[in-house]
């Protein structure tokens, strides 16, 4: 028996389950750190005569990883609990920055794409699903705001790390020697940040439960005292109904996201209100904190409302706030920045509800290994959004269109997506019952794991 074991993170009588939105925070305020990759960027370019697309190469990677990570390695987060998962992700997304601090010492970029994007990308993955059915566990009268405040933390992460990364490529330089030890400065520090969740994260005893709650059938409602599995939850109609949910919603975003500074700066450039640079980094910097403040916000009100009604606002809602871009986005800033604050707080709450959402489906049994697997719906997203706004955006400039025109027509099938996924959330229903496990099965599983 080791100091990972799930065994050994049994929590005494007594413990707060406060304590875990923290050891949960860690983590993910590290490995939020993804999303201030673009710092990097220019200094990568200048130093190692790289393109704007191979720059962008450690990100994506990243991405992917995440996704399939996530999904490979949830029934392992499972069977091993948080710690062991924590321990993992530390490991990974740390060396990670190890490996690509050499890379860029000695000028062989594959590492740094290695190092940052495929190991750290396990670490990444990993590191997001790990907290999340124990949060569940301790709160499961408020599944929506536990994983809220967690995975808040991820979209939180960059605003910690992007001033962070200038003010130590400032102070190393912006050449390759620079870079080489912001690099190695990150992965020490994160190293010793995540340990911290790792020692303190717990899971609950068999059978807790908050005082003066108790679990309730919620006849005719998606929220279900049943259990399925991982492997089952794969069989299901609603499974794939909430992938192509949180696909579209994610595609929708993160293609606002990726081109934010040249978007706000192209739509406004030929009117008397033209952005400047300053302006569209603090653009950018606003769309971080809507996104953050979206995934406890949004999350938190699933667990007043329910999750389908949420993703109705979601989908709904901002699909109107692309069409309000689209019609009215040039002639009015305020306007423009409004709807899409909104779009991307929408973003970080779809990310925040949908492991409550799959907890009312399918049950706490194995919630962590099924959020996992449908993390591949991130690693499509994050291909397929970029691809789309830029691929639109450099055709139209090719034709010789400028300004808002550039992004006209992605914005528009951006609508059409999230009207796909209004679609997909309207057809979920609770699971059937041929999908559930049995409870004696379940039992025996359960004490085995323990």
């Amino acid at each position: 028996m080791t100091f990972l074991d799930r065994s050994r993170t049994v929590a005494p009588p007594g413990w707060s389950r406060w304590l875990v939105p923290p050891a949960a925070l860690s983590v993910h305020l590290s490995i939020g750190q993804a999303y201030a990759w673009s710092v990097f960027k220019p200094a990568l370019e200048s130093s190692l005569d790289l393109s704007g697309t191979a720059s962008a190469l450690p990100f994506q990677l990243g991405i992917v990883m995440l996704g399939l990570s996530a999904a490979f390695g949830g029934t392992l987060v499972e069977r091993n609990g948080p710690r062991w998962a924590m321990c993992v992700s530390l490991i990974c997304f740390s060396s990670g920055f190890l490996i690509a601090a050499l890379g860029a010492a000695t000028r062989q970029y594959w590492l740094v794409v290695f190092g940052y994007g495929f190991i750290g990308g396990i670490g990444l993955g990993i590191g997001y699903i790990s907290p999340v059915s124990t949060l569940i566990k301790w709160f499961p009268d408020r599944p929506g705001m536990a994983t809220g405040i967690a995975i808040m933390g991820f979209g939180g992460g960059a605003l910690i790390a992007s001033p962070w990364s200038t003010q130590m490529l400032d102070s190393f330089g912006t050449d390759n020697t620079g870079i080489a030890s912001a690099f190695l400065v990150h992965g020490l520090a994160y190293a010793a940040f995540m340990s911290l969740g790792v020692m303190l994260v717990r899971v609950p005893p068999d059978g807790w439960k908050p005082d003066g709650w108790e679990p309730k059938e919620h006849s005719g409602t998606l929220i279900t005292t049943a259990h399925v599995s991982a492997d089952n939850a794969l069989r299901t109609p609603q499974f794939w109904c909430l992938w192509v949910v949180l696909c579209m919603n994610v595609t929708a975003g993160i293609g606002i996201l990726e081109k934010a500074a040249p978007m706000i700066a192209d739509f406004f450039a030929d009117t008397p209100a033209a952005v400047t640079a300053s302006a569209a980094a603090g653009f950018v910097a606003l769309l971080s904190l809507a996104n953050m403040t979206g995934r406890i916000l949004w999350s938190s009100t699933s667990d007043l409302i329910g999750r389908k009604n949420i993703y109705r606002v979601y989908l709904g809602v901002g699909a109107l706030m692309y069409l309000a871009i689209v019609q009215l986005g040039n002639d009015s800033k305020p306007l423009f920045v409004v709807c899409a604050l909104v779009i991307l707080s929408f973003y970080g709450g779809g990310f925040a509800t949908i492991p409550a959402y799959l907890k009312d489906l399918f049950g706490t049994y194995q919630v962590g290994a099924i959020h996992g697997r449908l993390l591949t719906a991130w690693s499509t997203a994050g291909v397929l959004g970029p691809l789309i706004v830029n691929w639109v955006a450099d055709a139209q400039e090719s034709a010789g269109r400028t300004g808002p025109s550039l992004y006209t027509a992605s914005l528009y099938i951006m609508i059409g997506l999230l009207a796909v996924g209004f679609v997909a959330n309207e057809l979920v229903r609770p699971v059937d019952a041929r999908f559930h496990e049995p409870r004696k099965e379940r039992a025996v599983h359960e004490q085995q794991q323990a």
